[in-house]
């Protein structure tokens, strides 16, 4: 394996740091991306290559573990075991530059300056999703992607930051509702007017349904401008049917 570090000038786009799109990261959806643009149709990047690429890692693993426990070549089974580790990562890192570029060029084609990425604290540690959930979300380095989206928007002009994303999932964009920080603390859990009625939809008090990681990008965009002094972030004129980006 050869490593080259070097230097890249940075050529920066005509985009516009008011405009901003909202990331809401998960497994099967890898990034579901809104924005405050208007027209702007949301995107989605599946994650299921990478939820494949673990699955078939883990059973290889599992496989080898089982050899090294009975001592069946020790040094060909570690050796294998390995390979397989190797190739996991590089599989899954190759996937990963490949959905950030394509986040960014999507990015500067729309003219949008602003990338915010919805990240918990412990949110890798502490995942309450159910056993074979937290597995899933547990191996997809989250943490990787977003310092790929770091510099390479940084390449190009593009400010990219994280933002708190706790009840994104469970609030209703449709209906605004207001959307709290958590807080282990307080005596009651807080009510939403909609409900998520399946894996990808979600069920406004009216009876509209949007899809599910669509309302949670589109939660984390409403939750990063709660701060008035940020002027030009609402959104407006926000669109419901996603389309697929292609990586």
């Amino acid at each position: 394996m050869v490593e080259v570090v070097y230097q890249k000038e940075a050529d920066p786009k005509p985009v516009d740091r008011s405009l901003v799109a909202a990331i809401d990261l998960g497994v099967n959806i890898l990034a579901a991306i809104t924005s405050n643009k208007v027209g702007f149709v949301p995107r989605l990047v599946s994650g299921k290559p990478i939820k494949s690429l673990n699955q078939f890692y883990n059973k290889q693993r599992a496989h080898h573990q089982k050899r090294l426990s009975k001592g069946q070549n020790p040094r060909t089974t570690s050796r294998a075991l390995d390979q397989v580790t190797t190739k996991r990562n590089r599989r899954v890192q190759h996937y990963l530059h490949e959905a950030s570029r394509r986040i960014i060029d999507l990015c500067v084609t729309e003219g949008i300056g602003t990338i915010v990425v919805g990240k918990n604290l412990f949110w890798k540690q502490e995942p309450a999703m159910g056993k074979r959930n937290n597995q899933a979300f547990v191996q997809i380095p989250h943490a990787r992607f977003i310092e790929m989206l770091h510099y390479k928007g940084e390449l190009v002009g593009i400010q990219v930051e994280t933002h708190e994303e706790s009840y994104t999932s469970k609030a209703s964009f449709l209906d605004l509702d207001p959307i709290p920080t958590h807080d282990s603390d307080r005596p009651e859990s807080p009510s939403f007017s909609g409900k998520r009625i399946a894996r990808s939809w979600y069920r406004a008090s009216d009876g509209r349904i949007i899809h599910a990681d669509i309302n949670g990008s589109y939660n984390v965009l409403r939750k990063s401008i709660s701060d008035p002094s940020q002027l030009g972030r609402g959104v407006v004129g926000a669109a419901v049917h996603p389309r697929r980006l292609a990586v």
